[in-house]
């Protein structure tokens, strides 16, 4: 599932998209358990934070949510993240993780005026995934009530986040030089024509018996050139 999966209601492009329509269906109204006043089941939620926040908005949530006194309420707070290997300018590799959907933060929690409250006044938090609760009069906008996520979506979000296999990051654009370093083309330069960086590859043009000719590398395969 890609980031485009998930779709938030606070933007139309969105990230954060309901991926299995029965499941929100069946949540437009709270559980019968609360409706009834008992206990509260946690569920996940997806939170929009500030851009490169993400980290930071964990841990003072989970400072918050001690000093608030719903520590109880608010019991996990996770960053889906999947192994990569960022490969530096000089060929050599570093091991790093990459955020399976950047600018999110999956919290799960009981959901009440106190959690929430809690969850929104956090510094570089924007706001809750859902439904946006538009105003009776006015052209101002409405609420953002929060949708918890289906049981299929989380299965799929931490089992993506489970991957064994890391990425391959390179700081890599149209125009730079690299060297081949391993693979049937290995030791020769060319230069960089198309980065695709969803499938770790590149296109870059070398020179073959004298002729500028497109090949397609993947990213272990190179080093970049200064």
């Amino acid at each position: 599932m890609s980031e485009a999966d998930l779709v938030t209601a606070t933007s139309p492009d969105g990230a954060l998209e309901d991926a299995v329509v029965e499941d929100v269906l069946a949540l437009e109204a709270p559980p019968e358990s609360e409706r009834q006043g008992k206990p509260m089941v946690a569920r996940w939620y997806a939170v929009q934070v500030a851009s490169s926040c993400e980290k930071k908005v964990k841990a003072t949530l989970e400072q918050r949510a001690i000093t608030l006194g719903v520590d109880s309420r608010i019991l996990e707070i996770e960053i889906p993240q999947t192994p990569a290997v960022k490969l530096k300018k000089d060929g050599s590799r570093q091991a790093a993780e990459e955020k399976v959907f950047p600018g999110y933060v999956l919290v799960r929690m009981m959901l009440d005026e106190d959690t929430m409250m809690a969850v929104r006044s956090t510094p570089n938090v924007i706001n809750f995934v859902g439904q946006e609760e538009r105003r009776s009069t006015g052209r101002a906008r409405g609420h953002i009530k929060p949708r918890p996520l289906s049981r299929q979506e989380v299965d799929r979000i931490f089992k993506r986040a489970a991957e064994k296999k890391p990425v391959v990051k390179v700081d890599l654009a149209e125009g730079d030089q690299i060297l081949v370093t391993a693979g049937p083309f290995k030791d020769f330069q060319g230069e960089v024509i198309e980065v695709s960086g969803e499938r770790s590859k590149l296109k870059a043009l070398l020179s073959i018996f004298g002729r500028e000719t497109p090949v397609e590398l993947e990213f272990s395969q190179i080093s970049k050139q200064s």
